[in-house]
């Protein structure tokens, strides 16, 4: 079992804010001065919820349940999306899963404007996520009612299971609670910020929030997350150009930026492709020089994108060594591509598979051409971005 505390800048805040919060336990830094282990940080892409995903859910749970209704948010079966992947999830010290989809309720839509079934979050925590990050071009989509609803019911996810939800606030003082969100696993803490380009629709009012990528709001969560004296500062932005499997000028600049600005970690989201890794070495006032990893994109999780670099994704595993008072971020993530398989290809519905544990493993494709697909695609993704798994 994961041993964590999920910790919000609640800390930070005078007795009279905290009374108006969600409390969440946390354990006191106790004296780890002989610790020695290592912390693994495990993120996946776009968790995506498209038309066809849910009806296909639904279609599922329909088969052993007669009269089943599409409204109903537990009449969706998602079993088989990460089952071939949960293990490596719940093996995480920490796991981050980027949720691209409003929870405004039925009925039930994917893109352009997408409204994914409650249970869809629980059967994604079930599967070992401990954060979910929300900050998406697509929160907004059913405008500042649907992101008031999707609010709530992460907040009631929250009270259910440990896990924690930042990107996304429904005032002053939720933003200055998650914004950043801070975690304790085995005794490292670690202050995570999500924030997004831009949404495709706007909001009515300044409250709910969603966290926009501009330097100034940036900045006041660095000095919230530098208050909290964290050990690690995690950045996860939703950023970059769709479907290009290199970063671009203004990524590389906000990743320099946040970089000089005490971000030890940024894994990027939303291009729908995998993009290239960078290892960008700052120098820090006291002359220390780090080493920051740079994650341009996951790509997908699971979608129903049929362009089949769309379907080709990575895992990436970030490792911390923690040795006595001491930690550092072992530069070189780990990554695993993954591979979006959709209902009857291999698996009754859709299902991720890891690539590398089925190149030998064309019999379990139902459609074979679809094992070709992989396999090419696999190999011209890895070319593309440079990326060793």
């Amino acid at each position: 079992m994961k041993w964590k505390s999920l910790l919000p800048a609640l800390l930070l805040l005078s007795p009279a804010v905290l009374d108006a919060q969600i409390k969440r336990p946390w354990i006191p830094f106790e004296d780890f001065s002989f610790r020695k282990d290592t912390v693994s940080i495990v993120l996946v892409g776009d968790l995506m919820m498209h038309g066809p995903q849910s009806r296909d859910a639904f279609r599922v749970y329909s088969l052993s349940h007669p009269g089943a209704d599409s409204y109903n948010h537990d009449h969706y079966d998602f079993t088989t999306f990460l089952m071939h992947v949960k293990d490596r999830i719940e093996a995480a010290d920490l796991a981050i899963g980027n949720l691209e989809f409003t929870l405004a309720g039925p009925p039930f839509t994917g893109y352009p404007s997408f409204s994914a079934p409650d249970s869809y979050p629980e059967y994604i925590t079930s599967c070992g996520f401990d954060v979910l990050v929300t900050a998406n071009n697509h929160i907004l989509d059913k405008g500042s009612e649907g992101l008031r609803r999707t609010i709530r019911t992460y907040d009631r996810l929250e009270a259910r299971h440990n896990v924690v939800y930042t990107g996304i606030s429904a005032s002053k003082a939720e933003d200055e609670a998650r914004y950043p969100v801070f975690v304790i696993v085995k005794g490292l803490k670690i202050a995570i910020l999500n924030f997004t380009y831009g949404t495709n629709s706007g909001g009515t009012s300044l409250w709910p929030k969603v966290n926009l990528m501009r330097r100034e709001d940036i900045s006041r969560a660095l000095a919230r997350a530098k208050a909290g004296h964290p050990d690690i500062i995690m950045a996860i932005p939703h950023w970059g150009v769709e479907y290009q499997h290199r970063h671009n000028q203004e990524q590389g600049e906000m990743a320099r930026w946040l970089a000089r600005n005490g971000v030890d970690v940024i894994v990027g989201h939303h291009p729908h492709v995998v993009q290239d890794i960078e290892i960008l070495e700052v120098t820090d006032e006291d002359g220390q020089v780090r080493e920051v990893p740079v994650v341009y994109s996951l790509g997908n999780a699971v979608s129903n994108q049929n362009d089949l670099p769309a379907r080709l994704e990575a895992l990436v595993r970030i490792d911390i060594a923690v040795h006595g008072t001491q930690h550092k971020v072992i530069p070189a993530p780990e990554v695993t591509f993954l591979w979006c398989t959709k209902p009857g290809m291999v698996e009754r519905s859709y299902s991720v598979l890891p690539v590398k544990d089925y190149l030998d493993r064309q019999d379990a494709w139902k459609v074979k051409e679809d094992y070709t697909n992989m396999v090419n695609t696999y190999r011209q993704v890895k070319q593309k971005t440079g990326i060793k798994d």
